[in-house]
C-alpha cells in the first residue's frame, strides 16, 4: 500500500446514517468534487452493504472503509465487505494490530498525547484526533511538539469550511469530516454542494502553504 492514500485531498467523508439503497448516489457527488476517502460507520444502516456497494463502484479510485470499529472481529468483517480502511473512536490496540496484519489502513481515534503514541508503536497509519471540539487548535499544536515529524493528524468533530486553516496551521494534515457533509435527510445536491465547500476550502489552504 502507498504512503499517499490520503493525497491530494486528505479529507475523509464520514458517511453516519447512510442506508445502502443510497449510498453509491452519495458516492458520486463526493468523488466528482474530489473525495476520495469514504468511510461508513458500523452503526449505519447495513453498513458492509453499503461498504461492498461503494468499493464496486470506487474501489479503483476510492479508499472505502468503515468507521465505529468497536472490536477485532469487525475489522475481518470490513476487509470480506472489501474495506480498506479501519477507523475508531477509540484506541484498541488489538484492533489496529489485527488491521495492520490484513494490510488494512488504521486510523484509531486518540484524545491525549499517550494515546496517540501507543497507537503509532502500534502501526497506526494516521492519528484521529478526537473529538476536535475538546482539541484545540492550540492543544493540537502542543501535540505537534512532540508527535514524530511526518506523521498524519487528522482532528474529527465539529469541522467547518471555514474552521480548517486554524488547525492546519496548528499541525492538522487532514480532516474526517460528518455532518456538515453529510446526513441521511439531506438532498444529494446539498451533499455536492457541502463537498465542493470543502475542497474550495482546502485547495485554499494548500495554496497558501504553497506561497509561504
Amino acid at each position: 500500500m502507498g504512503p499517499f492514500w490520503l493525497q491530494p485531498l486528505p479529507l475523509v467523508a464520514i458517511l453516519r446514517g447512510v442506508e445502502p439503497n443510497e449510498v453509491v448516489a452519495v458516492g458520486t457527488a463526493l468523488t466528482d468534487t474530489g473525495f476520495h476517502v469514504i468511510e461508513v460507520p458500523l452503526n449505519s444502516p447495513s453498513p458492509l452493504q453499503s461498504i461492498e456497494r461503494l468499493v464496486r463502484a470506487f474501489g479503483d479510485r476510492c479508499t472505502v472503509g468503515a468507521g465505529t470499529v468497536l472490536n477485532v472481529a469487525d475489522v475481518r468483517r470490513v476487509a470480506d465487505a472489501g474495506g480498506r480502511l479501519i477507523v475508531t473512536p477509540h484506541t484498541d490496540l488489538a484492533i489496529i494490530e489485527t488491521a495492520k496484519e490484513m494490510n488494512l489502513y488504521c486510523t484509531p481515534g486518540t484524545a491525549t498525547p499517550s494515546e496517540a503514541f501507543a497507537a503509532l508503536h502500534a502501526g497506526a497509519d494516521a492519528i484521529k484526533v478526537f473529538p476536535a471540539e475538546q482539541i484545540t487548535p492550540k492543544v493540537l499544536h502542543a501535540w505537534r511538539a512532540v508527535l514524530p515529524q511526518g506523521v498524519n493528524v487528522l482532528p474529527v468533530g465539529g469541522i467547518t469550511p471555514t474552521g480548517m486553516a486554524e488547525y492546519v496551521r496548528a499541525g492538522a494534515t487532514g480532516f474526517g469530516i460528518g455532518s456538515a457533509l453529510y446526513k441521511p435527510d439531506r438532498s444529494i445536491g446539498e451533499i455536492e454542494a457541502a463537498a465542493k465547500a470543502f475542497a474550495n476550502a482546502w485547495a485554499a489552504i494548500a495554496s497558501e502553504g504553497a506561497q509561504e
